[in-house]
């Protein structure tokens, strides 16, 4: 795998600077780029889209005088968090007629996203699962204070509200998430020690060793976007997981390889079938146990799991 290669910014790619203005904003915006990826990935769940939003965001920031600007940060935070809320309600219009279970798209992360836990529990699968149940301005200002602690003020001019709007919707937004998020902070030893043995499991096709890994409302979710095989609907039981687990380790037989990585800062597996990447598995540990799997076959969710990618709050 060529998960060595981190994505960078590539100051070319936003044009040739024209002059001493045009170098700064390229200068300024490449400084920002991986928090703004971020932010919009985060608020997307999809990292194609969040790279539309960083196009849209330079073609923005290219335009604006710095001399105007007192916080670039904030400004730049500001625009993404606009363009991402465009799209934010035109793909809630699209995964209605997704076909099956919709999933986040997984990024191979570098090393660094998993030693900030914050960082790292904002970007986990189960996290993004629970932000799509949030209204998209709740979602925003979620992210915008929750995750980048940013000042009310800045966030009510980056979702068009007042501030006390921003406070009341921060206030319903937390609660929503804290009743939906996983109720256990799992060190990363947990999650290596389980993940360890559900490759285990997997790859010698034990049942029993499966069930022993998988918590007993065990959910898994498979996302093949209508173009690779996947399960229609959620499955929840250890016993019914297992069983699927071991009969599609039976049908691929000795063509299954799996090997761990780092998807959204915790411990995941991908896995192939005669060398090529079939899908990623992420994983909702709680209490040693196995409590979701995220099973990720659509192929245009996988380009992310070639290289790593370079997250920044």
């Amino acid at each position: 795998m060529s998960g060595g290669q981190v994505d960078a910014a590539e100051p070319l790619s936003y044009g040739e600077p024209a002059d001493s203005a045009a170098e700064a904003a390229i200068e300024v915006f490449v400084a920002h780029r991986k928090l703004l990826f971020t932010v919009a990935y985060e608020m997307l769940g999809s990292a194609a889209d969040a790279e539309d939003v960083l196009q849209e965001t330079w073609l923005r920031w290219a335009g604006v005088d710095l001399d105007t600007v007192r916080d670039q940060r904030a400004y730049l935070v500001r625009i993404a968090t606009r363009q991402a809320l465009i799209r934010l309600r035109t793909l809630g219009r699209r995964r209605e007629s997704y076909v099956g279970p919709w999933l986040p798209e997984p990024l191979l992360t570098t090393p660094d996203v998993a030693e900030d836990v914050e960082l790292a529990d904002s970007v986990s699968m189960a996290m993004l699962l629970v932000l799509e149940t949030l209204a998209p301005t709740e979602r925003a200002v979620f992210v915008l204070r929750e995750v980048f602690d940013l000042d009310y003020d800045e966030i009510a001019e980056a979702v068009g509200k007042s501030q006390a709007a921003v406070r009341q919707i921060a206030h319903r937004a937390r609660a929503h998430v804290a009743a939906r998020r996983p109720r256990d902070v799992v060190s990363p030893n947990e999650t290596r020690a389980a993940l360890q043995a559900f490759q285990r499991a997997v790859e010698t096709g034990d049942l029993q060793r499966l069930l022993d890994i998988l918590a007993p409302d065990v959910v898994l979710l498979s996302d093949g976007g209508g173009i690779k095989k996947a399960l229609a609907q959620p499955v929840v039981g250890a016993g019914k997981v297992a069983r699927l687990l071991a009969a599609g380790l039976d049908r691929f037989g000795t063509e299954v390889s799996v090997e761990p990585v780092q998807v959204n800062g915790h411990p995941g597996l991908v896995m192939r079938i005669n060398g090529e990447i079939d899908g990623v598995v992420a994983m909702r540990i709680e209490e040693g146990l196995v409590a979701g799997v995220y099973f990720i076959r659509n192929p245009h969710k996988l380009s992310r799991v070639e290289r790593q990618t370079a997250l920044s709050r």
